[in-house]
């Protein structure tokens, strides 16, 4: 076969075999078109009913929506309406008020003209003025009732002396907060020597380690201020004041003072003084002849011996007691041995007071039964003061002990002089009024008694009278606790048969 032909031969072939496979791709679009012809009709149908289901749903909604808004009108314009004819009520009740506060206004000043006219017409009828008419009137009725006034009044004073109790309380309190401060810094404090301004630093330290250190151990704040060679200690518990107050005056004299020293000396002073509060615990039990208390209550005892009460010593007071109750309980015939142990007693309660609440005799009553003293002993402590009612004759004793031991000359603070000053003063107070006869200051002053002169004074006046001297005691003078003022008015008729 020549070269020609075979060329021939490819040539076909290859035309051939173009176009029997652009006859298979021509049949196989055809089938893709037709297809996706079907699927595009298909389509269209699914939108076509989706739309119309859409439209279905808006129109629904649509019609919904204008309904509900159509009720929404519909209650607007009654509730217009509504408030329309409320609106027009108010403006006519607005103006029947006007009217009836114009009408009132009116029938006012014709009432006040005719009131004016009968108290011009009762003026010249009774020839007397208004102000003049009724100070008559008020005389008359005073004069016509004034034994109803007066029992009324001793009414009134026995309700008010009834619901005073709490007004008390609120009043000392408040006066307790005015005075706080002054109080509290002269009987919190404790002052110490110290030999120069080189020694203030010293107990500084660097960095004030020294107070820190020295605040810590003891619990009592340590002031250093401008005051020359003086340092301050303050704390509301005096048996802790006191033994800071030693230890660092132990510190000073030895001139160590570095915050293990100080914790050394604070330990070394607390052993002791705990020691002499037991021992002075002791001594005053022995010397008042009191045996059997339980050593941790001499203890409490003692510590009375760093606490003072209108510079009184306490400790000293309880023995006073005692020794003021055992004489007596021994002249009229009590037991002398329970005021005895009573009277020590009496004032341990103040020993705890910082950490406890309380009054002072519930506390003390309260420790003297835990430590096994006996009952009538703990009503005895209990019942020196008035919240409580002495039940025994032994009670009585230790109360009464109690105050000649406070309210004697010179006891607190006072001097002799002083005191007969006062009574003096309160004296002249109740003399310097008109009516009065006689009056006596007694009970250590702490009641004045007045005699008027009964065709002075009468009851009423005497009432008023007592209040005017009360009033005047306050304003002029100075004195401690409460003073009663007792008014007597007594009438005497005398004959003589001949």
């Amino acid at each position: 076969m020549s070269l020609a032909l075979t060329i021939i031969l490819i040539a076909a072939g290859v035309v051939v075999g173009a176009t029997a496979g652009f006859l298979v791709r021509q049949q196989t679009l055809g089938k893709r078109l037709k297809e996706s012809e079907n699927k595009s009709k298909e389509l269209i149908l699914e939108a076509k009913n989706e739309a119309l289901k859409i439209k279905e749903t808006t129109e629904k909604e649509r019609d919904k929506a204008l309904s509900e808004i159509k009720e929404v009108e519909n209650t607007l314009q009654k509730r217009e309406a509504s408030l329309d004819e409320r609106i027009s009520s108010f403006e006519m009740e607005k103006k029947n008020i006007e009217k009836q506060e114009a009408d009132i206004e009116r029938i006012k000043s014709e009432l006040k003209d005719i009131e004016r006219r009968q108290l011009t017409e009762l003026e010249k009828v009774a020839k007397l003025k208004k102000e003049d008419a009724r100070n008559e009137l008020i005389k008359s009725i005073e004069k016509e009732y004034q034994d109803e006034i007066i029992l009324k009044i001793r009414e009134l004073k026995a309700v008010l002396k009834e619901n005073s109790e709490a007004e008390a309380q609120k009043i000392i309190a408040t006066s307790i907060q005015r005075i706080a401060n002054e109080y509290t810094t002269e009987h919190t404090t404790m002052s110490v020597h110290i030999p120069n301004d080189e020694m203030k630093g010293r107990i500084i330290g660097k960095e004030g380690r020294n107070i820190q250190a020295f605040e810590r151990a003891t619990g009592v704040d340590l002031i250093i201020d401008e005051t020359p060679d003086t340092v301050l200690l303050s704390s509301f518990n005096p048996v802790r004041r006191y033994i800071a107050k030693v230890a660092l005056e132990k510190l000073i004299a030895d001139g160590r003072i570095q915050p293990s020293r100080i914790e050394e000396v604070f330990a070394k002073v607390q052993t002791e003084v705990k020691k002499e509060a037991k021992e002075a615990g002791e001594h005053a039990a022995l010397d008042n002849g009191v045996r059997g208390l339980h050593p941790d209550l001499m203890k409490i005892l003692g510590n009375l011996k760093y606490r003072v009460s209108y510079g009184q010593n306490i400790l000293a007071h309880s023995v006073e007691v005692a020794n003021i109750g055992a004489i007596l309980a021994a002249e009229v015939g009590a037991d002398v041995n329970i005021v005895k142990k009573a009277g020590l007693l009496h004032d341990i309660g103040k020993a705890v007071s910082q950490e406890v609440t309380g009054a002072h005799h519930h506390i003390s009553g309260e420790i003297a039964k835990k430590y096994g003293i006996s009952d009538d002993v703990v009503h005895a402590i209990m019942a020196h003061h008035d919240d409580v009612e002495p039940k025994t004759v032994e009670a009585v004793i230790v109360k009464a002990a109690d105050a000649i031991s406070g309210a004697r000359p010179g006891a607190r603070r006072e001097t002799l002089e002083n005191y007969t000053q006062r009574l003096k003063d309160l004296e002249n107070v109740a003399n310097s009024f008109e009516g009065v006869d006689k009056s006596f200051a007694i009970q250590a002053g702490r009641e004045i008694r007045i005699i008027v002169r009964p065709e002075q004074i009468t009851d009423l006046e005497a009432i008023k009278l007592s209040k005017d001297i009360a009033r005047k005691i306050e304003r002029d003078l100075q004195y401690p606790g409460m003073i009663k003022v007792n008014v007597i008015r007594e009438t005497r008729s005398e004959e003589y048969a001949r």
